[in-house]
């Protein structure tokens, strides 16, 4: 990006900056309300579907979600990070879609398909842009923030929405998956209002759409051949980056296995009925949201890195300990690992960010992080599909495992850090 480029982002009015990142709001608000998390599993037991052939999608899902993820994200770097924004919004739409009218094995494995496509053209590519946007105006230490208040938003959305959704299941059995699907329509049209930059299909820089940011001369950025594999190199030659991925690693597959997988066996297992589903949903989206909008409470006491390793190892206690308490301890544990899985996200994606030496690359870097996460939730689904009647062993070894994973970690993140501090030292002397 040209000099004058970078001063027409810095040159943009509050209220021009203001209205972007409220945009950036919205469209996560509304990408990200699957109204059907709480009872998709009861719904598909309905259709027809046993609990293996549920784990089994779950494993293709995510399967399928690691092929998906370098191409999409290196497409958001290539051809605009809007643009891959829309084309999430769109298979969105048409997914859900697919689970009303197509209610066989065959249909939802299509569904979850559709849902990883869908999630994969947004996954890296929303955090780059927001990442990028606030770069460009000279303002990216409030990436941290912002994000955290973008999920939270979404979060208390889900609130109300969750609390009432066993009920509207009741009434009309497809209502969750319409609803979403029509959330997905409105991101659609938010996404189309974000004002564009990065390259298009013919290597050259787009400027902001935006009247408010074009305040500078944004001339044309020299093209630049982009290559998949080069963004495969630039995470391979940094031990730093890679080790930070397997750190979100431990975040992302506790989440998911604790609010999508196993969430309602769990509950099942406890007890708990259907529209008590979408109400224990609900309480833990209410303190995952606060956890998300105070990112900064961590910082008091610990570092991002410190601070990620000991809100993980809070969410590894928590599930290893699932097994052993009844309603109300569910309750209680559920809630303090939404408020450590709150506020880990938006410290990851700073920390992450932050690591990636080449700006251009962005996403696919991202990507690639999400491509480990997904794997490896992929690799507990299919051991789920293998063991679905043993949800509390499972529990606790998960418990444990993470817990060794992120000590082993955090060990290779200190010695890398010492190690960079003696080099520095070193070519100093």
């Amino acid at each position: 990006m040209t000099e004058s480029a970078s001063k027409g982002f810095a040159a943009a009015s509050p209220a021009s900056r203001k209205r972007v990142i409220r945009l950036y709001y919205w469209f996560q608000f509304t990408f990200t309300l699957l109204f059907w998390v709480p009872v998709f599993f009861e719904y598909q037991k309905r259709m027809g579907l046993s609990d293996s052939e549920i784990y089994r999608i779950q494993s293709i899902y995510y399967a399928v979600f690691c092929l998906l993820e370098l191409p999409t994200g290196y497409f958001a770097d290539r051809f605009g990070y809007v643009r891959s924004m829309i084309l999430g919004s769109v298979t969105l739409v048409a997914a859900n879609l697919v689970a009303v009218y197509v209610t066989t094995f065959e249909g939802f494995t299509i569904h979850w398909l559709g849902i990883a496509l869908a999630r994969s053209f947004v996954s890296g590519a929303a955090s780059a842009y927001l990442f990028e946007y606030l770069r460009r105006a000279n303002a990216h230490a409030e990436f941290k923030q912002i994000e955290g208040n973008a999920r939270a938003y979404s979060l208390f959305g889900r609130i109300a929405c969750f609390a009432v959704i066993g009920y509207l299941m009741a009434w009309h059995v497809t209502l969750p998956y319409w609803l979403t699907a029509g959330a997905a329509f409105i991101s659609l049209g938010i996404a189309a209002l974000l004002p564009r930059f990065g390259h298009d299909a013919h290597g050259e820089a787009l400027v902001a759409e935006a009247a408010a940011l074009s305040a500078g001369d944004l001339s044309p950025a020299k093209p630049r051949r982009m290559r998949l594999r080069d963004g495969f190199r630039i995470a391979a030659r940094s031990p730093w980056l890679i080790t930070l991925m397997f750190q979100g690693v431990v975040i992302f597959v506790l989440d998911r296995l604790v609010s999508v997988n196993l969430f309602q066996p769990i509950l099942h297992g406890k007890g708990f009925g259907l529209p008590a589903y979408g109400v224990m949903m609900g309480m833990m989206s209410f303190f995952e949201a606060v956890g998300s909008a105070r990112p900064a409470w961590m910082r008091r006491y610990f570092t991002d890195i410190r601070a990620v390793f000991v809100l993980s190892v809070v969410m590894g206690l928590s599930v290893a300990l699932l097994p052993a308490v009844g309603q109300l301890g569910t309750g209680v544990l559920l809630a303090v690992f939404s408020v450590a899985a709150g506020l880990s996200y938006p410290i990851q994606r700073q920390v992450m960010n932050e690591a990636i030496p080449d700006p251009q690359y962005r996403a696919t870097v991202l990507s690639l992080e999400s491509l480990i996460d997904r794997a490896a939730t992929a690799a507990v689904a299919f051991l789920l599909e293998k063991i679905p009647d043993q949800t509390d062993k499972f529990l606790l070894s998960t418990g444990v495992a993470c817990f060794v994973l992120m000590v082993v970690v955090q060990t290779t993140l200190y010695r890398l850090g010492r190690a960079g501090r003696d080099g520095a030292i070193s070519a100093s002397a």
